[in-house]
């Protein structure tokens, strides 16, 4: 389909987009990456995070990497449950977040933090029994609300433990997981409703709603180069916590503006022309102010270009081997680890290096070994392609058997009368005897004939979901993250 730009036609999302061949896996990697060097300034040198400078401090590289993460989370959690059952959808969430999420938490407690332990104390004394001990970290974190991010008191002397003041996170990254369970939550109320189907202007309305409020803190702010302010917390809520209010609402629109991208996508145009207007917004709303107010759109406009305009090669990235999540969940503590045992004595570039190299290799194995296998679990996997490989080998085509030389039965002349007991016709009970070999050669013809697929709505996709998510940002502590703070990634 094509949307009108100046009188002329242009290209639209949904024209140029593939489910199979787009560039949202390779995006969401060069992010994951990207927010690893970013946290190579607090974790390794105690400073602000790469590109806070040079955004006029409205932002930074991690802090846009989790704004991408949490846009392209939106439009991918959208198109997953498009094509779900509300089943289908909790079941993938939860199968793409939690097994990898209580893998990590068990390395985090039981292999880095005694390592750290043994490396700053020499022994493991009251280490076990410590009042945040590495027992009540995975238990109180189990669901992802990350009310705990020290382990026994470790980490104080490390260049993020000198930032605050005392036993710094093992893996901070994760305080952004309770804002992807909750959009992915607030998709699951539209799916039930039915709003996600039929009402998505409501995704539009509340995507609208955000950005008025974000505009509202824009021109209350004392500067253009202000960032909004925190407005306190929300909650807390059982089992989850609490949620800071200006990143609710800053991630909350991302989110929600992909989600409305993906709803829309036949009537958003995406062109060269566009592109590079985004690009010199962004830019100079980075320098000059405003990113707040037209650099977010501008930014998220931006993403989804370069995922339907890289070239198509790039699809193959990450399409099999999705190491997103895992470099998401294992980059903060090995960056941790890394500045622990004197990693920072190769400069910035050397820890960048190995935090990369570390948090790779992590999540290489986290994937192999945990991800993929729990993802197998999505659709019955097994069972159900056992299934259908019975169903398929009854439905293969049968040799007629018979005295060689016997030839078929005739059909009947044709009375001009259709119905079921017209010659040739699938069911007829015609009491006429039939030669079994006629009968065979039929059932053979019948094998041969394709089933037809049921026919699905124009636009919707029949692959399976590509997960993905989106992952988010980084906090130095339990409550809701000061600044100057330290971001992350998504879970897809």
């Amino acid at each position: 389909m094509q949307a009108r730009l100046n009188g002329q036609q242009s290209p639209t999302l949904q024209g140029r987009f593939s489910a199979q061949h787009n560039a949202f896996g390779v995006l969401r990697l060069a992010m994951a990456c990207g927010v690893i060097i970013a946290h190579a300034g607090p974790l390794g040198f105690g400073r602000a995070n790469i590109g806070a400078a040079t955004f006029g401090r409205q932002s930074d590289l991690g802090t846009m990497c989790l704004y991408g993460f949490f846009l392209i989370s939106g439009f991918l959690i959208a198109d997953s449950a498009l094509r779900s059952t509300l089943r289908q959808y909790v079941r993938a969430r939860v199968l793409r977040v939690f097994p990898g999420l209580w893998v990590c938490l068990l390395v985090t407690a039981f292999v880095f933090a005694p390592l750290a332990a043994l490396y700053e104390n020499g022994n493991l004394d009251g280490f076990w029994g410590h009042p945040e001990g590495p027992f009540d970290y995975v238990t109180t974190n189990i669901l992802a609300s990350m009310e705990q991010f020290p382990i026994a008191g470790l980490l104080a002397d490390t260049p993020y433990g000198q930032i605050v003041g005392g036993p710094s996170a093992f893996d901070g990254a994760l305080w952004t997981l309770r804002y992807d369970l909750a959009l992915y939550a607030v998709v699951a109320v539209l799916m039930m409703t039915s709003v996600l189907q039929r009402a998505p202007r409501a995704v539009l309305v509340l995507a609208g709603g955000c950005y008025a409020l974000i505009l509202a803190d824009f021109f209350a702010a004392p500067g253009w180069s202000s960032r909004p302010p925190q407005h306190g917390a929300v909650g807390p809520f059982p089992l989850i916590g609490a949620f800071a209010a200006d990143w609710t609402l800053m991630l909350g629109f991302l989110f929600l503006l992909g989600a409305a991208a993906r709803l829309y996508a036949h009537r958003v145009p995406m062109n060269s022309t566009l592109a590079v207007l985004a690009a010199v917004t962004l830019v100079c709303s980075l320098w000059l102010g405003g990113f707040f107010a037209v650099g977010l759109p501008a930014f998220a406009y931006l993403v989804l270009f370069a995922a339907v305009a890289l070239p198509t090669r790039w699809s193959r990235i990450s399409r099999r081997n999705d190491y997103t999540y895992g470099i998401y969940i294992y980059g903060f503590p090995v960056q941790q680890m890394i500045a622990l045992l004197g990693g920072t004595r190769f400069g910035i570039v050397g820890y960048i290096v190995l935090s990369l190299l570390g948090s790779v290799l992590c999540a290489a194995l986290s994937w192999h070994l945990v991800e993929r296998p729990a993802l197998g679990f999505k659709t019955g996997s097994g069972r159900a392609r056992h299934r259908v490989a019975k169903q398929a080998a009854r439905r293969r085509p049968q040799r007629a058997t018979g005295p060689v030389g016997a030839k078929p039965a005739e059909a009947r002349p044709s009375t001009g009368r259709p119905g079921r007991h017209q010659a040739g016709a699938r069911h007829s009970r015609s009491p006429l005897p039939i030669p079994k070999v006629g009968a065979a050669l039929r059932r053979a013809d019948r094998s041969r004939t394709p089933d037809l697929t049921f026919l699905v709505p124009p636009g919707r996709d029949t692959t399976a979901a590509a997960p993905k998510s989106a992952i988010p940002g980084i906090p130095a502590v339990t409550a809701p993250p000061e600044r100057p703070q330290t971001t992350a990634t998504p879970a897809q």
